[in-house]
């Protein structure tokens, strides 16, 4: 099975492309522009979205500093401060079979930690990505490589799992915002300190 590259906008049925899937990975990757000789620390999460658009409660947020859903069903792999290396920076693993009828989506996210502090945006990071891996056959099933210039943006929503009846779906999202991780928490109900 060849994997599929979506542009932005665009969607795909996973229980179409891949019957068989059960475990999916989500891989995200990016290389930060060196500029300034300071770090990037770009940090991936998920958020799981109920019907009303907004988070059920804080414990649907996974990044870094909660790296699993209440029932396991979403999973964090860790943190990765560099963004060194070739392939996934970060990894979300979502288990189809476990994730609550309640959920209707699940937002995939990059935020540049202390982007405003550190004058760093997406404008300064190249070769992102976002993929969906079946691991149990370990096939890519779909990528999305991002090509939009977001030079002002500190967080960007880069995809999206959501369910359509019966089916999961991706959708490659790409859309950026200058508020950073606070603007997207504010728009999906996250409560913050």
């Amino acid at each position: 099975m060849a994997s599929l590259s979506l542009s932005k906008g665009h969607n795909l049925s996973l229980t179409k492309a891949d019957p068989g899937l059960k475990r999916a990975m989500v891989g995200l990757g990016w290389d930060p522009r060196t500029t300034s000789g300071t770090d990037f620390d770009l940090d991936a999460s998920a958020l799981l979205i109920g019907a009303d658009g907004k988070v059920r409660s804080n414990d649907d947020f996974i990044f870094y500093n909660q790296l699993q859903s209440a029932n396991g069903s979403v999973i964090h792999q860790g943190d990765n401060r560099t963004g060194a290396g070739d392939g996934d920076d970060e990894q979300i693993l979502i288990d189809l079979s476990l994730v609550e009828p309640d959920v209707q989506r699940i937002v995939i996210t990059v935020t540049i930690d202390q982007g405003d502090e550190r004058r760093q945006n997406f404008g300064q990071v190249r070769d992102a990505f976002c993929r969906v891996v079946n691991e149990d056959t370990q096939q890519e099933i779909v990528r999305y490589d991002l090509t939009e210039d977001a030079a002002a943006e500190t967080a960007m929503i880069f995809s999206e799992i959501y369910r359509n009846g019966s089916e999961w779906k991706f959708r490659a999202v790409g859309q950026g915002y200058s508020t950073g991780l606070r603007g997207i928490a504010t728009d999906f109900g996250i409560i913050l300190d």
